[in-house]
C-alpha cells in the first residue's frame, strides 16, 4: 500500500494507493507550528501550498511540475492544475475540460493529443464568502458552501446568509457552464470534469443546466498514484 500527499492551498490531501486504484483517502487541515507530522512518509507528494520544514526528509519524494507528463505544460502552471488535467486526459484520451472548484475555480483545458491549451482562474466559494463578511458591515461569515439538497435550495432567497450561499454558488456554476461553452472547436468530442472541494455543491447545478459533469473528487491524487506506478 503506497501513501500519497498532495498538499492543497488550504487543505492536505492523503491517500493509500494500491494496484491502480486509490484504496483510501482523507483530507484536512495542515498541520499547525509545531505540530508532528505522521511517522509514516509518503511514498509521493507534490505540493502548492506552503510546505512546512519538516517535510525537508521527504524532499527525495516530492513531484514536481516537470514530472507531469501533460505536453505544452507552462512552468508557472501548479501542480495541481497539471495533474488534475492530465489524469482527466488519461482516461479519456481525448479533449477534456478541467473544473477544479477548491480554493480558487479554475479552469483547464487538454486537446486530444494531451497538450495543455490554458484556462481560467477566479476566487473559489469561500474567498468570496470571506470577501462579502469582510468588505460590508452587516453581511455574516460563513464557513462553507452548502451542497443543495432535494427538493432544491430557494434560488431566491430572504436572508442575507442563504443569498450569499446562492449567489456564489449559482457564480461558481454559471462560471463553469459559460466557460464550457467557449471551448475551442466545441464539435470535438469534449468532456467537462468537476473536482475540488466546492465540486459537489455545483454538480447539481451544472445538471440543471443539462450539462453532464463527470465528477471526481480525487482527481488530482489518483493522478498521482498513476505517475507513482510509472
Amino acid at each position: 500500500m503506497a501513501r500519497l500527499l498532495l498538499i492543497g492551498n488550504s487543505r492536505w490531501h492523503w491517500g493509500e494507493w494500491q494496484q491502480g486504484q486509490l484504496r483510501r483517502h482523507w483530507h484536512g487541515a495542515p498541520p499547525g507550528p509545531g505540530a508532528d507530522l505522521p511517522a509514516e512518509a509518503p511514498d509521493l507528494w507534490a505540493a502548492v501550498g506552503p510546505v512546512p520544514m519538516a517535510l525537508a526528509p521527504w524532499a527525495g519524494r516530492r513531484l514536481g511540475l516537470e514530472a507531469v507528463p501533460l505536453l505544452a505544460c507552462p512552468p508557472t502552471l501548479g501542480v495541481d492544475r497539471a495533474l488534475g488535467a492530465w489524469g482527466a486526459w488519461r482516461c479519456t484520451a481525448a479533449p477534456v475540460f478541467v473544473a477544479d472548484a477548491g480554493t480558487a475555480l479554475s479552469f483547464s483545458l487538454v486537446d486530444q493529443a494531451g497538450s495543455f491549451l490554458g484556462g481560467r482562474l477566479m476566487a473559489g466559494g469561500l474567498l468570496q464568502l470571506r470577501a462579502l463578511h469582510g468588505a460590508t458591515a452587516a453581511l455574516p461569515a460563513l464557513g462553507a458552501l452548502e451542497v443543495p439538497s432535494a427538493p432544491r435550495q430557494d434560488p431566491w432567497p430572504k436572508a442575507p446568509a442563504a443569498a450569499m450561499g446562492q449567489g456564489v454558488l449559482q457564480g461558481l456554476a454559471g462560471a463553469v457552464a459559460l466557460g464550457f461553452s467557449q471551448r475551442p472547436c466545441p464539435e470535438a468530442p469534449w468532456s467537462l470534469w468537476l473536482t475540488g472541494g466546492d465540486g459537489e455543491a455545483l454538480l447539481p447545478l451544472l445538471e440543471d443546466q443539462g450539462l453532464k459533469p463527470r465528477w471526481a473528487p480525487n482527481l488530482a491524487l489518483e493522478a498521482l498514484g498513476q505517475l507513482l506506478e510509472a
